[in-house]
C-alpha cells in the first residue's frame, strides 16, 4: 500500500533538513498517518520537491532504517516496518520537548504569543486524539 506524503522543510528551524525529515517521518507514524506496509516518496522525488542534496534525504532513511522504523524494499523503495513508539515515556517525552522548543523559537521568531501557539495546537491534538480513538475501535 502507497501513501502520498509529501515533506516540509523549514531552513529557519535551527534543525539539520535531515533531522526534520527524521521527525516528521516520525509524527506521521505516532498520528497515523503512516502505517506499517506504507511507502514513503523515493529519494530522489523528494530531493527533487524539497530542492534539498540527496544525501540528506538518504541521510535520514538511512537512520530511520537503523532505527527499525523504515526498511528498504527493493526496487519499491523506503517502507514503514514500525508503528509503535521506540523508548520509555521519558526518551519520548525528551524527543517531543525537543520538537516543542523548535516550535516556541518560530513562534517567537514570527512575534506569536503563547495563546496563539496554543490555538493552532489544539486542533491538531484534537484531530490527533480523534485518530488515536478511530484506530482503536478498529
Amino acid at each position: 500500500m502507497s501513501v502520498r506524503f509529501r515533506f516540509h522543510i523549514y531552513p529557519s528551524a535551527g534543525a539539520p533538513i535531515y533531522q526534520q525529515l527524521i521527525q516528521q517521518v516520525k509524527f506521521q507514524i505516532a498520528s497515523g498517518r503512516l502505517s506499517i506496509g506504507d511507502y514513503l516518496p523515493s529519494v530522489r522525488d523528494t530531493a527533487a520537491d524539497l530542492q534539498v542534496n540527496p544525501m540528506t534525504v538518504s541521510k535520514a532513511y538511512s537512520l530511520l532504517e537503523r532505527e527499525g522504523i523504515l526498511e528498504r524494499d527493493r526496487g519499491q523503495g523506503m517502507r514503514v516496518i514500525v508503528v509503535s513508539p521506540k523508548g520509555g515515556l521519558r526518551e519520548r517525552r525528551e524527543e517531543i520537548k525537543d520538537l516543542l522548543r523548535q516550535v516556541v523559537a518560530k513562534a517567537h521568531q514570527l512575534g506569536l504569543d503563547g495563546g496563539e501557539v496554543w490555538n493552532l495546537l489544539k486542533p491538531m491534538l484534537a484531530e490527533l486524539d480523534r485518530d488515536k480513538v478511530s484506530k482503536e475501535r478498529k
